[in-house]
């Protein structure tokens, strides 16, 4: 059985954003965690020149990383820990330097030990750039609690 449906518009506890905003790769990369709400997370990073292919265009590693980044917040937006079992990903255009590429990802499916997330990263002109399809397993460990 699925969670309950949330309230539209309710955002997650502060301290469960700021730990899923606190990803060391991703203050790496620069990304950027901007909202999570149950069943839905969205974060941006810009395409700077550490962040460029041999072909001077945005690295797939970091469009991945931006997925990624929002796949993990949108899996453990309800609380409760969720744990990656694939992410199929398909590259469809490159991120250009300098722009500002935003990642938001949707549930599409909840059950009682999976769950299953389609993300879109866009480009500021609103081409789609990438897209996955991800899984996870969840667990019924609540974020905080002891591992």
């Amino acid at each position: 059985m699925a969670d309950a449906a949330p309230d539209d518009g309710a955002e997650v506890d502060p301290a469960l954003f700021d730990r899923l905003a606190a990803d060391p790769l991703a203050e790496l990369l620069g990304i950027e965690l901007e909202q999570v709400q149950p069943g839905y997370a969205r974060a941006g990073m810009t395409v700077g020149p550490r962040l460029l292919n041999a072909l001077g265009t945005a690295h797939g590693g970091a469009t991945m990383a931006l997925l990624d980044v929002v796949h993990a917040a949108v899996s453990n937006s309800h609380g409760t820990v969720a744990v990656a079992q694939d992410v199929h990903t398909e590259f469809l255009t490159a991120g250009r330097p300098g722009e500002r590429l935003v990642a938001e990802g949707t549930e599409l499916h909840r059950g009682r030990r999976t769950a299953v997330y389609r993300i879109d990263a866009r480009g500021e002109d609103g081409r789609l750039v990438a897209t996955a399809l991800a899984r996870v397993f969840r667990t019924e460990q609540p974020w905080g609690a002891p591992a």
